[in-house]
């Protein structure tokens, strides 16, 4: 089967950018499943109940989650909802809201979805998080007698040596390990030798010229002066979309994998 991994879409522009890439993309490339970061999709921050529903007009089959999932108390239904094709980070402390593993039915069978925490995540980097290895260890342990025809972990974490080791740790226990959360697409997807799809970081889709979708406008100030600035999304100028195209086989292990880039 054909995955498409979608990078953080990122604000009002990132939504605009997938409503128009995607529909021929998918059809290009003979997608049988969309799957798409969605942490950031409603201004930055979390995922409204009806940006979640335009993400699944444009052609998004299921949405993963980072550190701010949580942000929005009305997605928080969704998110616990084992039908709703939405996650959060599976590995939040016992009693979080919301579920951070489901399945989807594609590619003729069930496909597991499991998003991770890295332990490093910016201003996050103190609050309490169980160790993502041991907590995807669990979950395929638990679900390793579901039938399923993929399995696709999303990483969301800011140190490129936690995104490594993790798609090398489940390498041949899973179909793809998908870094995010930088928003800067890294050039190193591959099948990894147990045939696993990995790459660092997808990117994201939204503002080109800016700051990971933020303008530069907002974040000189701060970085220069020290002023205390509020981060505003970009709005104008080029736009990106990034993804990552993975090809598995009948044993749920990876065949092939492609970044794909497009700026205009």
């Amino acid at each position: 089967m054909n995955l498409l991994y979608v990078g953080d879409v990122m604000g009002a522009v990132g939504l605009e950018v997938i409503e128009r890439e995607l529909p021929g993309l998918c059809k290009e490339r003979s997608v049988d499943l969309v799957i798409a970061q969605a942490e950031n999709v409603s201004d930055g921050k979390g995922t409204t109940p009806a940006d979640f529903k335009r993400m699944q007009a444009a052609g998004v089959d299921f949405c993963t989650g980072g550190n701010w999932s949580l942000h929005r108390q009305e997605i928080i239904p969704a998110l616990s909802d084992p039908a709703q094709p939405i996650i959060r980070p599976a590995n939040y402390p016992s009693g979080t809201p919301g579920l951070g593993w489901k399945y989807i039915n594609a590619g003729g069978g069930q496909v597991l979805v499991v998003s991770l925490l890295g332990q490093i995540v910016g201003k996050d980097a103190d609050k309490p998080m169980d160790n993502p290895l041991h907590v995807i260890d669990r979950i395929l342990e638990d679900q390793k007698d579901v039938p399923k025809v993929a399995t696709v972990v999303n990483f969301h974490g800011d140190y490129s040596s936690e995104k490594v080791v993790i798609g090398h740790y489940l390498d041949g226990r899973v179909t793809a390990v998908v870094g995010d959360h930088w928003h800067v697409p890294t050039a190193d997807a591959r099948v990894l030798p147990g045939d696993t799809a990995h790459i660092t970081d997808v990117g994201m889709c939204g503002a080109l010229d800016a700051s990971l979708g933020v303008t530069y406008g907002s974040i000189i100030p701060r970085w220069h002066d020290g002023r205390q600035t509020r981060n505003e999304l970009e709005a104008t100028g080029c736009r990106q979309f990034n993804a990552v195209l993975v090809q598995s086989n009948e044993q749920g292990l990876a065949v092939a994998v492609k970044s794909i880039r497009r700026t205009w």
